[in-house]
């Protein structure tokens, strides 16, 4: 991502994006005194980062993390609270907020690219929403998760779009109907998150594993990953159709005809970029 592209000052204060090794982005959430919570600021600089790096091609994957104490502590109460005064009572704010966030948390699957959450510290409400909607996550020890919605009086609906395609109906009924902390080993058990590393070291790990799929031809995974949330929730013969167009289109792709030739010949790969 080159330096011209960066978004105004404002919000790239709040999103800071930085490319390192094999093409890998990782962006920090950086509202520390406020846990990272999504302010509609900040879901401006979401927007404005997911558009800039679904059309970079230098990148390869992308690492989500967040500055300070806590991954991201939801919606920002205090900026809803504050929009109470309107003369719609807040109706007008609270609507655009909901489907901008709706918009970003689908922008994170529609993106060609994988995103790897790295959580370290709570992931709240919609910050819990935020990591269900990555491709991946990877969890320090010491991360927590919660749904708290019912402990304020404002069910996380919109939180349980995403967590319910993570986990288990029983498990997702449970976080949002009790608000309940869970840690990181029992966010591992449930399918929340992939792996639970030492506390402090989920930025590293995601951005190790983040690496190992950038060496991936980026043609596969970047149709793979069209491929998997577009069968998600079909009948199984829809998702199955879906599944065996994609395998016909990838066997006519350089990529497979390379990587098949070379497991084959007993050879290492040499991706080309299409």
């Amino acid at each position: 991502m080159a330096a011209a592209e960066n978004p105004p000052q404002a919000a790239a204060s709040l999103l800071n994006a930085q490319i390192g090794p094999g093409g890998v982005v990782t962006l920090r959430m950086n509202r520390p005194n406020a846990r990272n919570a999504l302010s509609l600021a900040m879901i401006d600089a979401f927007e404005r980062a997911l558009t800039r790096i679904a059309d970079d091609k230098e990148v390869r994957c992308v690492v989500l993390a967040g500055e300070g104490p806590a991954f991201c502590a939801g919606h920002d109460l205090r900026e809803l609270t504050a929009a109470r005064a309107n003369a719609d009572g807040g109706r007008a704010f609270f609507e655009e907020t909901m489907l901008r966030c709706s918009q970003v948390m689908q922008a994170l699957s529609a993106l060609p690219q994988p995103v790897i959450a790295a959580v370290e510290g709570v992931a709240s409400a919609a910050g819990c929403q935020l990591v269900a909607a990555c491709d991946l996550a990877i969890a320090g020890q010491s991360s927590k998760f919660c749904t708290p919605g019912v402990d304020i009086g404002l069910f996380c609906s919109t939180p349980a779009v995403a967590l319910t395609r993570n986990v288990a109906r029983k498990h997702a009924m449970s976080m949002l109907l009790t608000g309940d902390m869970l840690g990181a080993d029992e966010a591992f058990r449930i399918g929340l998150v992939n792996s639970v590393v030492p506390a402090g070291k989920a930025l590293s790990g995601a951005q190790a594993l983040a690496r190992r799929i950038a060496e991936k031809p980026s043609a596969t995974i970047q149709s793979g990953k069209q491929t998997f949330y577009r069968q998600i929730g079909q009948d199984i013969a829809s998702a199955y159709a879906i599944a065996g167009a994609a395998m016909v289109e990838g066997l006519l792709r350089a990529d497979s005809r390379e990587g098949i030739g070379a497991f084959i010949d007993k050879r290492r790969p040499k991706w080309q970029e299409e």
